[in-house]
């Protein structure tokens, strides 16, 4: 329902869950997922932080995957909570511009964080000699600040032409944030030039990474395949399968949402889709590359020794 306090220039966002006892139930859950994200990427950030067997190129990318995903589900589940808990679904024109800037940015950086993450692995199993020269600390601030710079040049495009174009009366943008293409159902003009860029932009931004990924993959495996040592193998397939995993879950939905023509996509599916993405993506990221991690459990038991000799 719109708010009757809202400016012209508010947006309304109808939100996800139901006005009814599943959609409370939903929301909890949701909230519960938030908290478990939350404590998950903080806990990963501060243990690659205080172990130093843990200041390695691949955990240092690893920090800052922890260190997107909490701002990544922090810009979409405390506005949807807050507005499912006081009935205030209004959201300013400044506001909506902000949070479509921070999805975009953290969006593209993720994906291509993901991507320069494949590439260590792709380097670690199949090169590892050349390991410490290919995937130096040098290198990997370079590959983080190009990820943060072309995700914040992109999004800054992006949003700026989204929320420039002429909207109807109607405000109400039928998701639980500010997603460009649901903004786009709302205007006035056509947008078919617009919505061309948007699947160049994700084509180059998601398509290409996924496709950076998968060769990447490809020649991890067959390295593997010749492997001589069963328990290297083994090690081996277990750090592909929980980046594969990631992957899956954050590029197969995201990519089916964007690459869709508008008169295939369906705003409760979009919805759906979106979850995956933005909510549950950044929980199971710090479950998939702690559980059955060897050096990351190690780091944990020696924070918690050193933790608890100090209070001794």
């Amino acid at each position: 329902m719109e708010n009757s306090n809202q400016t012209s220039t508010d947006f309304i966002l109808l939100g996800l869950f139901p006005p009814s006892r599943i959609g409370l139930f939903l929301f909890i859950l949701t909230v519960l997922i938030f908290l478990m994200a939350l404590c998950g990427n903080l806990s990963m950030i501060l243990l690659i932080l205080l172990d130093t067997y843990l200041h390695t190129s691949m955990y240092f990318l690893l920090s800052q995957l922890s260190l997107m995903d909490l701002n990544y589900i922090s810009t979409i589940v405390p506005k949807m909570a807050f507005n499912f808990l006081f009935g205030n679904t209004s959201i300013s024109f400044f506001g909506c511009w902000v949070q479509s800037f921070l999805f975009l940015t953290l969006t593209i950086a993720e994906a291509l964080l993901l991507t320069s993450m494949a590439y260590d692995r792709c380097v670690a199993i199949c090169f590892p000699i050349h390991y410490p020269i290919r995937i130096s600390k040098r290198v990997c601030v370079l590959m983080i600040t190009g990820s943060w710079t072309m995700a914040s040049i992109n999004s800054c495009a992006h949003t700026a032409y989204a929320l420039q174009i002429p909207y109807c009366q109607s405000r109400a943008i039928n998701h639980f944030f500010c997603d460009v293409p649901a903004m786009l159902t709302l205007a006035c003009v056509d947008t078919w030039v617009y919505e061309y860029t948007v699947f160049m932009s994700t084509t180059l931004f998601l398509v290409f990474p996924f496709i950076g990924i998968a060769c990447s993959y490809g020649r991890v495996l067959l390295a593997v395949y010749h492997m001589q040592s069963a328990g290297g193998r083994k090690k081996a397939y277990s750090t592909c399968s929980t980046h594969l995993t990631v992957v899956t879950f954050y590029y197969v939905p995201f990519v089916y949402t964007y690459l869709r023509p508008r008169f295939l996509r369906s705003p409760t599916e979009d919805k759906v889709l979106a979850v995956f993405y933005t909510i549950l993506t950044p929980m199971l990221n710090p479950i998939i590359y702690s559980l059955r991690n060897r050096e990351v459990t190690g780091a944990l038991r020696r924070v918690i020794q050193r933790i608890c000799a100090v209070k001794m």
